[in-house]
């Protein structure tokens, strides 16, 4: 996902790309393409870029292990700043680049911020149940049929708050 840059008149542009997972260095858990919309508005001394990602990817569910497929959205906003002396700052959206640079490569990036979109918590579904661990049923589908544990009195109103 290469941008030239050097001939774009001031003002803002839109690109989109459709490019296979493996383009751009990605793997499991992603699959299939990454379909991204690069807004970028071009002004003297720098360029400022919006860029949003859709990518496939296939997961296990974290509660209850069946395996389901989501689509993975990506969206961060880049700052190219030109002919500037770089500072030290830890804003990772700020990159400073030569006024002769051609193009730019968003290929890092995309990867990068998708892997990052990646959920903590991979859910099938927002309230999946899980697995029973006594039984390992599937508590989606099924009651198990273990017996109840008596509660310990002194945690019993852990278990009965309702919230």
């Amino acid at each position: 996902m290469k941008v030239k840059i050097s001939n774009l008149s001031l003002g803002e542009h839109v690109f989109d790309f459709e490019e296979k997972i493996e383009d751009i260095d990605l793997g499991e858990p992603f699959f299939g393409k990454v379909k991204t919309n690069i807004r970028l508005n071009k002004l003297h001394d720098q360029i400022i870029t919006h860029v949003s990602s859709e990518i496939n990817a296939s997961f296990e569910c974290d509660r209850c292990t069946i395996r389901f497929e989501r689509l993975i959205h990506s969206d961060y906003e880049m700052i190219y700043l030109m002919n500037e002396e770089p500072e030290d700052t830890e804003d990772i959206n700020i990159t400073y680049i030569n006024r002769d640079t051609d193009k730019l490569d968003f290929d890092n990036d995309v990867r990068e911020f998708a892997i990052l979109a990646i959920p903590m918590k991979k859910l099938c579904k927002e309230d999946c149940k899980g697995l029973c661990p006594k039984c390992g049923a599937d508590l989606n589908f099924e009651q198990c049929k273990c017996e109840k544990d008596e509660i310990d009195p002194r945690w019993e109103k852990l278990f009965t708050k309702k919230f």
